[in-house]
Parts: C-alpha cells; sequence; structure tokens
C-alpha cells in the first residue's frame, strides 16, 4: 500500500509539472514603431507655441507683432485621420482664422477677449473630434 500510494503521488507530479507549457521568452528584438506626426499634428504644435508667445505678449503688454500666414495651412495639412477633414472642420477652420487674426486688430482693451475668443474656437473644434488636447489648449486661456 505504501509503494502504490507513493507511485500515484509521484505520477501525479510528474503528470502535473510536464502539463504546464512554459511561454517561449519574447525576442527583445522586436521591432519598435515611432509615431510620426502627420502635417496637421505639426501645424497643430506649432500653432499652440505661437498662441503660447502671444499669450505672453498680451499678458506682459507687448507689442503682438502681425498675423504669420503659417496659420493658413489649417487648409492644406494633411490630417492624421483624412476622413476628419469634412464640413465641421472646414466650419471651425474657418472661425478660428477669423478669430485668429481679429486678435492683431483688436484694441488693446479688446485683445484679452479675442484672445480668449480663439482658443474657444480651437477648444469647440476639438471637442467634435480629437478631443485629447483640449485640456492643453485650455491652459491657452488668459484669465
Amino acid at each position: 500500500m505504501k509503494n502504490l500510494t507513493l507511485l500515484i503521488l509521484g505520477s501525479v507530479l510528474f503528470f502535473s509539472c510536464n502539463s504546464t507549457k512554459k511561454e517561449a521568452p519574447k525576442n527583445n528584438e522586436e521591432e519598435l514603431v515611432m509615431y510620426e506626426f502627420s502635417e496637421m499634428a505639426l501645424l497643430m504644435e506649432e500653432m499652440y507655441k505661437a498662441n503660447e508667445d502671444l499669450k505672453n505678449k498680451i499678458v506682459n503688454k507687448e507689442a503682438i507683432g502681425d498675423f504669420s500666414d503659417k496659420f493658413l495651412d489649417i487648409h492644406s495639412a494633411v490630417l492624421t485621420n483624412p476622413k476628419d477633414r469634412d464640413a465641421s472642420f472646414e466650419i471651425f477652420s474657418k472661425a478660428f482664422l477669423e478669430n485668429q487674426k481679429a486678435i492683431y486688430s483688436a484694441s488693446p482693451d479688446d485683445v484679452k477677449d479675442q484672445f480668449n475668443l480663439m482658443v474657444n474656437s480651437c477648444v469647440a473644434c476639438h471637442k467634435t473630434t480629437c478631443t485629447g488636447p483640449i485640456p492643453r489648449i485650455k491652459k491657452l486661456l488668459i484669465k
């Protein structure tokens, strides 16, 4: 009986140890794919930085300079998802450009409000698609 118990116990241990399959170690040489910004994403980064500088000039009551034609690329830059360039995008991008241009012709008393209007037009567009940057865009608002 003692031998039978040892034989059964040994068999159970043997089969349980052999039945677990170990995964092969993953190849550490897997190719990493780097995210590449679309033309629009790069343009949005440029516009953010330009408007961050503009905000600082407005807050510090410095001369704000002239409207940059680079903003006009919003109509031609390739989007991350080209399907996002729809009628809604066109309406929002035109409103953004009008609000951006209006900053440079606003009176010193109205420039802050006009700047915030421009920022809010960015937020409104991003609420329809590509919502991720909204918290960052809101940081541009002048309080």
